[in-house]
């Protein structure tokens, strides 16, 4: 992983160099982003000495490269492939917005406020995958806004920008005609009626500042060309190819800023607290996960609860809310019961023993998260995940949908992660997610809720079935023996799609080894009586290991080490400490390239019936993984197929019909069979309109009953 350099000038230096600030308002400019958590872009823009459009045409010609304002971003629509290229963690940690994809020359466009970082660069070519990567400079609120819309789906990302902008303003109009304004955190003046009018118009530029030719507060931006697949010619980055000698230009990449700068009165509801719900559970997340690192059986298994219900309530569509509130009470629902019995709601009815501790116990959850006002819903669910749907249960003996649903819903898949993970469960094994799914059935109505067990089965072999078509599983192997190190890495790869088994020492890892198929192992070099390099070099004289991925993730930064581990074949040697989701990110990208390189990806396919899967969901499982094949449909003597390039719909045949009306015929079916072959390579392109359109048009078509 490199490390950011700083840039050859400063953002300050280089507005004063231009005669668009004076030293002294750069000096209270910086000293005002310092106290206000923000960026001296930002901080020169608030304090009204440069426009957002003098500041970026300023950027642009220094940087050689094209800006984008904050109005353009604003109005952008990215495509969900595009957005997938760059992770939502990894946007957040780098600051960085992907706008375009031009698959022709496999260029990403990017957006950020550092667009001379070149090591950030070259860590979103590694992520994506791309030949290239254009990078065009925007505000870092605006960078940030863009991904928080996006990625999180807040409309008022953009709307509270403006607020902010508006309440700086205010605060600090009078700095420009003499009168200090404090500059600590959240020191914002109240002004009087006449000043806050003055504050809405355009700000006048201050002494010894200039505009372009031209220019005016309210000219129009110099637009972003979204007509060329490539963005505007011209300063662009093109491929990212070794460094020039010397110190390469770039920027530093600041710690996420805050949203806005506003008082308490100005604060929205949702922003009332210090932190966030996601903030909140992600503390929960490494919390409790720390806390079931002792539970040999059970390590991340509120982690994986948690996982479970999101899933689950995401599918049943209930508001964002109520969500946030079930996933937190997945993440505290064991707290307090980790002792010699694993207490869910299964075991709970069968065995007395378990019966009477979870009576005990089933309040301590809520006693010890007092202090944090839960939500009722969060409350609810972890006091009556013991009831039954036969009445039979506890605390209050509730019936059927006098239960309150984040309680019927933890229950389940609270058994079933116990089911699937824990040996020690009634069936004294750990089941396949199919076994599991045919417990929870066996007790429809007994103990669990029929519908939500039916929702549950959809979504958890939907899940295996989307991984299977995607052929993206990777199983990884963490070696470490410091669990703090190991709980963050282990839980973002997860919600990466790895599968993760973890251990200790190098015996620990050689066993696993030896027994399972890994495909990649992130090992420390020091570990207890070994150390990595001479694990991996025992490893690659086995059959298993002579071309098994591997990675150094370490704290040791000698060059002899990172030699020798190069020389016994390691993908990468990575110093700790690192960013967690740019980490896991490119080793996913790692591993996607090694796996087409060797032409693992087209071998083998996958089958099944619609059952488990829609034909509609898997073309957008295909169209968004941007996959390759031919979707073979089989019910009763009729049989057709789908041909994808690249996840594009390219032809479709159904009986005589071929192209769109075959496809708008298939995608109606309910019942019959499927295959997937990836090694199919389509030979003609017969079908233009994007996989989104056809679904759109065909889900139009079933609903009036037409045909195709």
């Amino acid at each position: 992983m490199s490390s950011v350099t700083r840039p050859q000038k400063s953002v300050g230096e280089l507005l004063v160099g231009l005669g668009l600030l004076t030293p002294e308002q750069r000096a209270r400019a910086e000293t005002y982003g310092e106290g206000e958590g923000a960026r001296v872009e930002e901080a020169v823009v608030e304090l009204g000495y440069i426009d957002e459009m003098a500041l970026l045409k300023a950027l642009s010609v220094e940087y050689g490269t094209q800006f984008v304002s904050t109005a353009q971003l604003s109005k952008a629509a990215i495509d969900k492939p595009t957005l997938a290229m760059i992770p939502k963690r990894v946007a957040e940690t780098l600051a960085i917005f992907p706008v375009m994809f031009d698959p022709s020359t496999s260029t990403l466009s990017v957006v950020t406020a550092d667009p001379r970082d070149v090591d950030m660069l070259r860590n979103v070519q590694s992520i994506s995958g791309v030949k290239s990567v254009k990078a065009f400079v925007a505000r870092p609120r605006a960078v940030r806004a863009a991904i928080a819309r996006a990625h999180s789906g807040d409309l008022q990302a953009f709307a509270r920008l403006e607020v902010v902008a508006q309440a700086s303003m205010h605060g600090f109009v009078d700095v420009r005609g003499g009168t200090e304004a404090p500059t600590g955190r959240g020191s914002i003046v109240a002004d009087p009626p006449q000043t806050i009018e003055r504050a809405r118009k355009p700000p006048d530029l201050p002494k010894g500042a200039r505009r372009g030719p031209g220019e005016s507060p309210a000219a129009p931006p110099r637009p972003f060309d979204e007509r060329s697949p490539q963005g505007v010619p011209g300063g662009a980055l093109g491929s990212l190819g070794p460094p020039p000698p010397g110190p390469p230009p770039a920027a530093v990449i600041a710690a996420p800023a805050p949203v806005a700068l506003l008082t308490p009165a100005l604060l929205a509801p949702e922003r009332a607290s210090t932190y966030t719900i996601d903030e909140i559970i992600d503390l929960l997340n490494v919390l409790i996960s720390l806390l079931e690192n002792t539970r040999a059986d059970l390590r991340g298994h509120s982690a994986q609860v948690a996982r479970l219900v999101r899933r689950v309530v995401e599918r049943m569509n209930l508001p964002q809310r109520v969500i946030a509130a079930l996933v937190v009470a997945a993440y505290a629902h064991d707290l307090g019961k980790m002792g010699q019995f694993h207490l869910t709601s299964l075991n709970a009815s069968e065995y007395d023993g378990h019966k009477v501790a979870a009576q005990k116990s089933l309040r301590t959850p809520g006693r010890l998260l007092e202090g944090m006002r839960l939500p009722p819903e969060t409350l609810e669910a972890t006091l009556h995940m013991y009831e039954r749907y036969n009445g039979k249960g506890f605390p209050d003996g509730l019936v059927a949908k006098e239960i309150p649903l984040g309680a019927r819903i933890l229950a389940i898949t609270d058994t079933y992660a116990d089911l699937t993970q824990n040996p020690r469960n009634p069936c004294r094994k750990a089941l396949s997610p199919a076994e599991a799914c045919g417990m929870l059935a066996k007790f429809k109505t007994i103990i669990f809720d029929p519908d939500i067990v039916d929702v549950f089965q959809s979504v958890v072999m939907g899940e295996d079935l989307k991984a299977r078509l995607l052929a993206d599983r990777y199983v990884a192997l963490l070696v470490d023996p410091d669990p703090e190190e190991t709980t963050v890495l282990e839980l973002r790869m997860i919600e990466q799609g790895f599968e993760v088994k973890t251990a200790r020492n190098a015996e620990q890892a050689l066993k696993i080894l030896a027994e399972t198929k890994i495909d990649l192992v992130v090992s420390e070099i020091e570990l207890p009586q070994s150390d990595g390099l001479t694990l991996l070099e025992g490893a690659r004289k086995e059959p298993w290991g002579k071309e098994l991925a591997w990675v150094m993730h370490t704290r040791r930064q000698g060059r002899a080490e990172a030699q020798r581990a190069f020389e016994l074949g390691v993908l990468d040697y990575v110093g700790k400490p690192t960013a967690t989701d740019v980490l896991v990110a490119k080793l996913r990208a790692r591993l996607d390239t090694r796996r087409t390189q060797k032409g693992t990806e087209s071998q083998g396919g996958v089958s099944g019936s619609l059952k488990e899967m829609g034909l509609p969901d898997m073309v957008q499982v295909l169209f968004h993984g941007r996959k390759t094949g031919n979707l073979k449909i089989t019910t009763g003597s009729q049989s057709g197929e789908i041909h994808f390039q690249e996840g594009a719909v390219v032809n479709a045949v159904w009986g005589a019909k071929k192209g769109v009306n075959a496809f708008y015929d298939m995608i109606q079916l309910t019942e019959g069979q499927f295959a997937l072959d990836p090694s199919f390579k389509p030979k003609e392109r017969i079908i233009n309109e994007s996989a989104e359109a056809l679904l759109l048009e065909g889900m139009r078509r079933m609903d009036e009953g037409l045909t195709g």
